[in-house]
């Protein structure tokens, strides 16, 4: 039966926050989640099977940065609180708003279709198929694992997992030697677990390298230090220099710790955050290696000639933007996690579907997912409308092609924005001025 109402997938931070957003406008909503709780990927062990929490777990951006607009998080929070605080915030933020009774526990969207009035057939896994006026997909992009492909050469006899099932560092315990590839967030998180705990070697390998920055600067959490809102919109080349002179002024060069810099400079690429790595690396606790050349036995040989022996080889590499609920081939961007969208949200040919939370930024993506909703909620109540098709297919082709200049080209920066700069292009967009027709105004040539 047709409804009036909109569909949410995903009761994580992005999800609720849509939840929010859409109470908010007086916009009636179904929420669906596959567990039995909200908080998603930051909900350890979630009963979803989705999440890639492990118990050690803490934010990377600080407290005030990553909070909703109008929630802020306990003043008695620690700058960088454990994912436990942050469930704790997210069943605050639901209780205190009140919404709820509209999420859907238990419940899995299992297909969507299309109708010829751009509206969609949700099939669940209790047998229910239902009719929305709009689609608000919030599944998240943290929980299908990317593994080597094609796989190394030779056979491994030890144990193989991927970052997204570790949990515990007893899985080291006592003398497990140690291999990771990978040199993401955590995978710095998991290297330095497993220096903490096992007697044997502990070896990173990275194909490239990456930029390491610390979660502090001088005592102060690194997003609030100076002024990260106007240094966004200084050239790139101001900002490299002023963020290579901050690193070096504050932990020194990444090779007196035994950690190549890569070749590529600050902010051409995802940096990867750990206040304790390079201190461990520079005790030896933990070796840096280029990337696996192949696999004889329990032992990995690395692309310099060298190898090591290794009881466990976690793969921490990343994961593939999926969509298992859209058939046909309709989203098939697993291969390189790249899916064309004005501003990250919109798909310029399919009508009322929207994506929420979908990108990789420098900060937090709970203030983005919140920001989105509110853009959202206004085209769904008319209060501003998209520009035409063809400005929206020549912005997307713009940003394609500044983040190809800016940064290597590779599945892990497909999603990337500048949070600032990103949250400036999504206010500007929601402050356009509407014609008689509906239609923003927007000049196509822009």
């Amino acid at each position: 039966m047709k409804t009036n109402k909109v569909c949410i997938i995903g009761a994580g931070s992005s999800g609720i926050a849509a939840c929010k957003v859409l109470q908010e406008y007086g916009i009636e909503f179904d929420c669906f989640e596959k567990g039995s709780k909200i908080g998603g990927n930051w909900r350890y062990n979630n009963d979803n099977g989705m999440s890639s929490a492990y118990w050690s777990l803490h934010i990377n951006t600080s407290r005030d940065k990553m909070c909703y607009s109008d929630f802020p998080m306990p003043s008695d929070y620690p700058d960088f609180p454990h994912h436990t605080q942050i469930i704790q915030y997210f069943e605050d933020y639901v209780d205190h708003f009140g919404f709820r009774d509209k999420i859907i526990f238990h419940t899995q969207v299992t297909e969507i279709w299309r109708e010829a009035d751009d509206t969609y057939t949700v099939a669940t896994d209790r047998g229910v198929h239902q009719n929305y006026r709009a689609l608000i997909v919030a599944n998240g992009h943290h929980w299908n694992p990317r593994f080597p492909e094609p796989p190394f050469p030779g056979h491994f006899e030890g144990e193989i997992m991927h970052s997204h099932f570790y949990k515990t560092p007893e899985i080291f315990q006592p003398n497990k030697n140690v291999v990771i590839l990978g040199i993401g967030n955590s995978a710095l998180d998991i290297a330095c677990e497993a220096a903490r705990t096992t007697r044997g070697s502990v070896v990173l390998s990275t194909r490239s390298g990456a930029h390491i920055v610390p979660k502090y600067i001088l005592g102060v959490p690194l997003d609030q230090f100076g002024s990260r809102e106007k240094t966004s919109f200084l050239p790139l080349s101001v900002q490299q220099f002023l963020y290579k002179t901050l690193l070096n002024l504050s932990r020194g060069k990444q090779e007196t710790y035994g950690v190549p810099t890569p070749k590529r400079k600050f902010l051409t690429e995802h940096p990867s955050i750990s206040q304790d790595f390079l201190p461990l690396a520079g005790h030896g606790k933990i070796k840096v290696r280029p990337n696996i050349q192949r696999l004889n036995g329990k032992e990995v040989i690395f692309e310099d000639g060298s190898s090591a022996q290794a009881d466990i080889l976690i793969y921490a590499t990343g994961y593939k933007v999926s969509f298992p609920f859209f058939k046909n081939g309709m989203f098939d961007v697993e291969k390189d996690n790249d899916l064309q969208l004005y501003h990250r949200v919109v798909h310029p040919d399919i009508p009322n579907l929207f994506f929420l939370g979908l990108v990789q930024p420098l900060g937090a993506i709970m203030p983005i997912a919140e920001r989105q909703s509110q853009w959202i909620a206004k085209l769904l109540t008319g209060e501003v409308a998209l520009p035409s098709k063809k400005y929206m297919n020549l912005k997307i082709r713009k940003i394609a092609e500044e983040v190809n200049r800016q940064y290597k080209q590779s599945p892990r920066h497909t999603l990337q924005v500048d949070f600032y700069v990103y949250m400036h292009q999504l206010k500007k967009e929601m402050q356009q001025m509407r014609t008689k027709e509906g239609k923003n105004i927007t000049p196509v040539s822009q």
